[in-house]
């Protein structure tokens, strides 16, 4: 939510756009980020006449399929409740980050009563480029995942990253390179012949040089509602791969990275055909040139923070 609210006040100021996060301030519309406690300020805001407009992610669901603490389970849960009563109760307009959510939604909490629509997200092209300074490394191919959490109930994605780098390192020299959090306790059960290589959060703007450092991406998140860093890598000529869930295949297109079939049920956490995705990348090692610019090419044509922010724009201020 962090990178894509800076990435979309971004692109209101270039165009004069005022933005202010105060919902007592007079405004236009208010785009509601997910969610928020705020609901008696939101109500004022509704009341005076401004818009609400609702921007939603995915569904915390994990919790129900393992255990991932109580304290991540409440939260979860909460969440839920305060995204659904939202949309319901004070929602205008509806703008959900792919298809696979906005049917992620409908099946879950029925359809909107509010106009709803589907806008992609988008980066800054000239920011997440191919061009610029990079250590891709030339004896070996490395393996990049770009997450912002795979920590406790959520690391299985880890696993199974490391799982493909292996089955690729017997013809290929691999390494798998992490960023994001990731707790002790995982990182001490890891053990592989390959070597893999924690970064921690890493700062926002050394993502574009870390992407142009690797060869691969692979998507970490199980049913991933809309990734930013796939966007990004794919902004980046970073060729990215994963499983066909969530909405995967709506960001990448065949000859800008593979999306395999899952060959199980995602939705229960099952482990996915791992094989199946380690073949299916040979072919991106060994034509990275290809891969590299047609990746490129797929986030110059949908994903440009223009494109997104003039999409917004329309349903915020539309008459």
């Amino acid at each position: 939510m962090a990178s894509f609210r800076l990435k979309f006040e971004q692109g209101l100021r270039a165009r004069g756009v005022d933005v202010t996060h105060d919902l007592a301030a007079a405004s236009d519309s208010t785009l509601v980020i997910a969610g928020t406690r705020n609901l008696i300020p939101l109500s004022k805001s509704r009341r005076r006449g401004q818009r609400i407009v609702q921007r939603l992610d995915g569904i915390n669901w994990v919790q129900r399929v393992r255990w991932t603490g109580v304290r991540y389970h409440i939260r979860a849960e909460y969440g839920n409740f305060m995204l659904s009563l939202i949309r319901a109760r004070f929602a205008d307009r509806v703008i959900y980050q792919s298809e696979f959510i906005r049917k992620w939604w409908e099946d879950w909490y029925g359809v909107a009563k509010s106009p709803a629509t589907v806008i992609i997200n988008g980066v800054d092209l000239n920011i997440y480029t191919p061009d610029g300074t990079h250590d891709r490394p030339a004896d070996r191919f490395r393996l990049l995942l770009l997450e912002g959490s795979l920590a406790g109930g959520l690391n299985s994605g880890l696993f199974y990253a490391v799982s493909i780098a292996e089955k690729l390192s017997v013809n290929y020299p691999m390494e798998v390179i992490v960023a994001g959090k990731v707790d002790e306790a995982t990182q001490r059960s890891l053990q592989s012949k390959v070597p893999v290589k924690f970064l921690g959060t890493i700062p926002r703007e050394q993502v574009p040089a870390l992407a142009r450092s690797s060869h691969l991406m692979y998507c970490a998140e199980v049913n991933p509602p809309c990734p930013n860093s796939v966007i990004e890598a794919l902004a980046c000529g970073l060729p990215v791969i994963g499983f066909d869930s969530g909405a995967l295949k709506e960001l990448v297109s065949a000859d800008a990275g593979c999306i395999v079939p899952y060959g199980a049920n995602p939705w229960k956490l099952e482990t996915p055909d791992i094989s199946a995705l380690a073949t299916a990348s040979e072919k991106i090692l060994e034509q990275q040139n290809s891969f590299r610019a047609s990746a490129r090419k797929r986030a110059e044509s949908n994903f440009g923070l223009d494109k997104m922010t003039d999409a917004y724009l329309k349903i915020l201020l539309e008459e």
